[in-house]
């Protein structure tokens, strides 16, 4: 099953691909190595087609949501410290961040798809100031975090 990873806030959240380097704006889909390829790619929960917005977790507080698939972000207990690893993690970090000035407070969650409504393994509220590296966003499976910026 494939892990993945989302996010909740009281703000519209920003979706699309973000870290693949492209040879060109001209030719996005083309890249000089596959490690230029490595990005996370947020999609909301708003279903066009039905024109309304779903939630990815019962477990999430607000309405504007993004998941993402997480096969390059390791669950806890898997660190590997593989540059692929890293680009995502630096990644994700700098989206939370940019979420969290945003916003003040995101839920962060991480679950195997389809057990998004299982019961969590752990839930913590922590400050951003907190977070000091990208790797402090590593979760458990099933791990969920309120983040706050109150200072």
């Amino acid at each position: 099953m494939t892990q993945y990873i989302y996010i909740a806030s009281p703000m519209r959240l920003p979706e699309g691909s973000f870290g693949a380097s492209p040879i060109s704006p001209e030719q996005p889909n083309i890249f000089k190595n596959e490690f230029d390829f490595v990005h996370l790619y947020f999609e909301n929960n708003y279903d066009s087609e039905k024109k309304q917005r779903f939630t990815y977790s019962p477990h999430f507080s607000y309405k504007h949501q993004v998941a993402a698939c997480s096969n390059q972000i390791p669950l806890k207990n898997d660190l590997s410290g593989r540059p692929e690893e890293e680009k995502c993690l630096s990644i994700l970090y700098n989206y939370v961040e940019e979420a969290i000035q945003n916003s003040n407070i995101i839920e962060y969650f991480t679950s195997l798809n389809g057990e998004e409504d299982a019961r969590l393994s752990k839930k913590r509220s922590i400050n951003w100031l907190d977070i000091k590296n990208p790797y402090d966003l590593v979760l458990e499976d099933r791990e969920f975090l309120e983040i706050t910026l109150w200072n």
